[in-house]
C-alpha cells in the first residue's frame, strides 16, 4: 500500500520526501524498531475487546483441534432428566422426592454431593400446605396433615445426614428474596485482600432456609458472569463482602474432610487458591480455564434409576455426585469453546476432572511476558534480515515466523496446557512485514531509478557514439507495452502486437491497457511521415492519446468518441510541422464482447470469427486523421463480438509493403493469408502468418514504411 500511494502522489512535496527518508533511511530500520516498540508498549496496556476477542477464537481453535480426553471418572451425575420427569412427576417435584435421591445416594457412599438446583420457596406439596386446601372438605384429614413434618423438614433431615453443597446464585442487586450474605465455608488469606479483584455480588438467592441450615456446604452455580461461550469459570466470589467458593469447589472440599480454604493474593490479584494440600493456580480474578472435553452421556445417571436402585453402586461410592436438572424446558445450556452446549451442572463435572487429572488450562503472568519476548524476537529478525535478503525470501521469513508462531502456540496447549495467545506476536509480524517490505521495495525502487538513469546517460553516450537513430529506436521501442497482455492474467481475452519501424525509428505505434477489471482500451496508428520526425510525434501521440482515454468513463462505452475528440485537440495543439496521424481505437467490454470503436481515416480492422474462413471488414464510418480537421465530433460504432472472434488491426506498413519489382502487398494477399489460418487461431499466430507472409513477399527490398499489427481474440466471459 505504501509504495502506490508514494508513487500515487497521495502524499505530495516535502511530506513525501520526508516519509520516504523515514522509510527508506537505514533501510527502513529505525521506522520498524519504532513500530516494533510501539507493540511492545501497548502490550503492557489491558488488552482492547478487538484484541481479547482474537485471543478467545484462538483458544477456542485449540479445544477444538484437539479436545481433552477425560482420563478419570471422579465426577458422576444424576440427571433431573426427561425419563425422571416422566415417571415421577412434573417439576418441582416434592421435597419428598429429592429427600429419597439424596439418601439413596447416601446409601451408596458417595464423596460428597454437590445440589444444583436452588429451592428457594417452601414446598407447596407439603402436609401443612395442604391442610389449608382440604380444611372446608375435610377439617379432620386437614387436622392430621397439619400434624405431619413438612416436605422441607424430612430434605433438611437427609441433607443434615450426608456431605451435601447446596447451589447459590449470585444476583447483582438486592431484590425480593435475595439475601445480603449467608453461610459459606471460611477462607484464610494470605496476602493483600483478593475482594477487589473478584466477580463481586451485591447478595445471593439461596434455598429455603431451613435446607440452607441443613447443609454441610454452599457454592455458588453462577458459571458465567457474562454472556456467550463459557472459556473460564470463578472459583469464588465475593457475595455482600464474603468469600463464596464455586459449587464444584465447595463439593471437592467436602469430600476432602477439610474445613475451610486458603488463597494466595498479591497485589496484581489472586494467585491459588488451596484444598488441604490440593493447590489451584487461578487466574488474577480468581477464575480458571476450564478444559472441555465433548458431551459425554456416560458422565449422567438418571435420578429415578438412582431412587429405586436400578445403578451399580460403584459408578457413585466414593466418587463426587453432581445432582442437575437436564429435563426439556429445566434450565439454559451453555456454549462451549467446542461449539456444543451442555448443561451447566456438566461444566461443574468437567471442572472436577480437569482438577483430579491436573488438566485445567492455564495462563500465568510469566506467559505474557514470553508472548513479549516473541513479538519482540519475531521483529528483531524481520527488522534486521528482511533489508538483507530479497523479496522471495522475505515472504519465506514471514511464512515461517507465522508457521513457527501458530506450532508454538499449539504444542504448549496440548503438552502442557498453556494458553500462550500469538495475536500480538502474529499482528506485530505482519504489520513490521509490510512495513519492512514496503521501505525495502522502495529502496530498491529509488535504486533501481538511480541505475536507470545512470544507464540512460549511458546510452545517450553510446547514442552520440554509435548514432542518435539507434537510441531513439530504443527508446521508442521502449515506450510501447509488451506486445502480449498474457501479463494481465485475464482468461477473456488474448492479444498480440507487433512494430516493425522501416528505419531505425518509426510513425506506427499501438497501445492497450485495461479500464477497470471489465473494459480494455486498444489501439493502432500510423503518423504520415518516417524516421526521426514520425517518431517523435509518434510518441507525443500516443501519451497525449492515453491520457485522454483515461480521463474517459470507462462504464461508458460511448466515450470512445469523445477520447478521440478529445485526442484530436490534444495532438493538435502542438503542432508546427503539421503532422497528422491515422488511429483506430476501441474499448472492448470484456464481460458481453460488446465492442465501441472509433476510426480517425485508418484502414478497418478485420473480424476473424470461429466457423467462417473468409474474414470480415469492420465496417463503419470513418472521420478525419487527427490533427486534420480541428474539434471534430467523431462518431463511434457499436459491433458485438462472438466468444472466440478476433480482431486483426494493421497499418499501411502491410497492405503497402513493396517487393523488388514495385509491386504492393495489397488486402487481397492479406485476406489470403487469414484465409489460410481457418477463422479461429491464436493470436500469436495470426500476427507470425501476417508477419512471414509479408517478408516472404519483400524478401530483399528495402522496406517502403513502417509496420504494425495488433490481434485481439475475446474468448467469451464463462471461462
Amino acid at each position: 500500500m505504501i509504495g502506490p500511494i508514494l508513487r500515487g502522489g497521495a502524499i505530495g512535496g516535502r511530506a513525501r520526501q520526508a516519509l520516504v527518508r523515514v522509510l527508506v533511511g537505514g533501510h527502513g530500520r529505525p521506522l520498524g524498531a519504532f513500530i516494533l516498540l510501539v507493540f511492545l508498549l501497548a502490550s503492557l496496556a489491558p488488552a482492547p475487546p478487538l484484541i481479547s476477542d482474537l485471543q478467545f477464537v484462538l483458544f477456542d481453535a485449540y479445544q477444538r483441534l484437539a479436545p481433552r480426553k477425560p482420563t478419570s471418572a471422579h465426577a458422576v451425575i444424576v440427571a433431573i432428566d426427561q425419563k425422571s420427569l416422566e415417571q415421577l412427576g412434573q417439576w418441582p417435584w416434592p421435597r419428598t422426592v429429592m429427600a429419597e435421591l439424596i439418601r439413596a445416594l447416601g446409601k451408596i457412599g458417595p464423596a460428597a454431593i454437590g445440589v444444583d438446583v436452588l429451592m428457594p420457596e417452601p414446598d407447596r406439596m407439603s402436609p401443612g400446605s395442604l391442610a389449608v386446601v382440604v380444611e372446608r372438605l375435610d377439617p379432620q384429614l386437614s387436622r392430621r396433615l397439619a400434624k405431619l413434618p413438612s416436605n422441607d423438614s424430612v430434605l433438611a433431615e437427609a441433607l443434615a445426614h450426608h456431605p451435601v453443597a447446596l447451589g447459590v446464585a449470585g444476583a447483582a442487586e438486592l431484590e425480593s428474596g435475595v439475601r445480603s450474605a449467608g453461610r459459606a465455608a471460611p477462607f484464610r488469606v494470605y496476602g493483600v485482600d483478593p475482594k477487589p479483584r473478584l466477580r463481586t455480588f451485591a447478595g445471593a438467592l439461596r434455598s429455603l432456609e431451613q435446607l440452607d441450615a441443613a447443609a454441610s456446604g454452599h457454592g455458588l452455580i453462577s458459571v458465567d458472569p457474562g454472556e456467550g461461550i463459557i472459556r473460564s469459570v470463578p472459583m469464588f466470589a465475593s457475595v455482600d463482602g464474603v468469600l463464596t467458593p464455586a459449587l464444584s469447589l465447595e463439593t471437592l472440599r467436602l469430600a476432602s474432610g477439610n474445613n475451610g480454604f486458603s488463597v494466595t493474593a498479591d497485589r496484581r490479584g489472586v494467585r491459588d487458591i488451596r484444598i488441604g494440600d490440593l493447590v489451584l493456580p487461578t487466574d488474577e480474578d480468581g477464575s480458571i480455564w476450564v478444559h472441555f472435553s465433548p458431551h459425554d452421556p456416560a458422565r449422567f445417571l438418571s435420578a429415578v434409576d438412582v431412587i429405586r436402585e436400578r445403578v451399580d453402586p460403584k459408578w457413585i461410592e466414593r466418587k463426587i455426585v453432581l445432582i442437575g436438572a437436564t429435563g426439556l424446558g429445566l434450565l439454559d445450556y451453555k456454549s462451549t469453546p467446542l461449539g456444543e452446549q451442555i448443561p451447566g451442572v456438566e461444566i461443574h463435572a468437567q471442572i472436577l476432572e480437569g482438577i483430579f487429572e491436573h488438566s485445567l488450562l492455564r495462563r500465568p503472568d510469566f506467559l505474557r511476558w514470553f508472548e513479549r519476548a516473541l513479538m519482540a524476537a519475531c521483529g528483531v529478525l524481520l527488522i534486521v534480515a528482511i533489508p538483507m535478503v530479497k523479496p522471495r525470501w522475505s515472504a519465506v521469513i514471514f511464512v515461517g515466523i507465522m508457521t513457527a508462531l501458530s506450532v508454538l502456540g499449539f504444542a504448549l496447549y496440548y503438552w502442557k496446557q498453556l494458553l500462550l495467545s500469538i495475536v500480538l506476536p502474529a499482528g506485530a509480524t505482519n504489520v513490521l512485514f509490510g512495513v519492512m517490505l514496503s521501505g525495502t521495495l522502495i529502496e530498491a525502487d529509488r535504486q533501481r531509478r538511480a541505475l536507470r538513469s545512470a544507464l540512460d546517460a549511458e546510452r545517450v553516450a553510446a547514442a552520440h557514439a554509435a548514432g542518435e537513430l539507434e537510441a531513439a529506436r530504443r527508446i521508442q521501442m521502449g515506450m510501447l507495452p509488451p506486445p502480449s497482455a498474457a501479463f494481465y492474467g485475464d482468461r477473456r481475452f488474448s492479444l498480440q502486437a507487433l512494430i516493425e519501424p522501416a528505419q531505425s525509428v518509426g510513425g506506427d505505434l499501438y497501445d492497450f491497457f485495461k479500464l477497470g477489471d471489465d473494459r480494455l482500451f486498444f489501439m493502432v496508428g500510423d503518423v504520415a511521415g518516417k524516421g526521426l520526425p514520425a517518431s517523435i510525434f509518434m510518441a507525443l501521440s500516443k501519451a497525449l492519446y492515453k491520457s485522454a482515454a483515461l480521463r474517459s468513463r470507462p462504464e461508458d462505452g460511448t466515450a470512445i468518441g469523445e477520447v478521440m475528440r478529445a485526442a484530436n485537440d490534444e495532438i493538435a495543439r502542438d503542432n508546427p510541422e503539421m503532422l497528422f496521424v491515422t488511429v483506430v481505437a476501441g474499448i472492448l467490454d470484456l464481460k458481453s464482447g460488446e465492442l465501441h470503436w472509433c476510426n480517425a481515416g485508418h484502414d478497418s480492422p478485420f473480424c476473424l470469427r470461429p466457423g467462417r474462413i473468409t474474414p470480415a471488414k469492420l465496417e463503419g464510418e470513418a472521420g478525419p486523421p487527427l490533427c486534420v480537421v480541428e474539434a471534430y465530433a467523431y462518431r463511434p460504432q457499436r459491433y458485438r463480438l462472438l466468444p472466440g472472434e478476433a480482431l486483426c488491426l494493421f497499418t499501411d506498413g502491410v497492405t503497402e509493403a513493396m517487393n523488388a519489382a514495385g509491386e504492393l502487398y495489397g488486402r487481397q494477399r492479406l485476406l489470403s493469408a487469414l484465409n489460410s489460418l481457418g477463422g479461429f487461431a491464436e493470436p500469436l499466430q495470426v500476427v507470425n502468418t501476417i508477419r512471414d507472409d509479408v517478408r516472404a513477399f519483400v524478401l530483399s527490398a528495402e522496406r517502403s514504411d513502417d509496420l504494425a499489427i495488433l490481434v485481439l481474440r475475446w474468448n467469451g466471459d464463462e471461462l
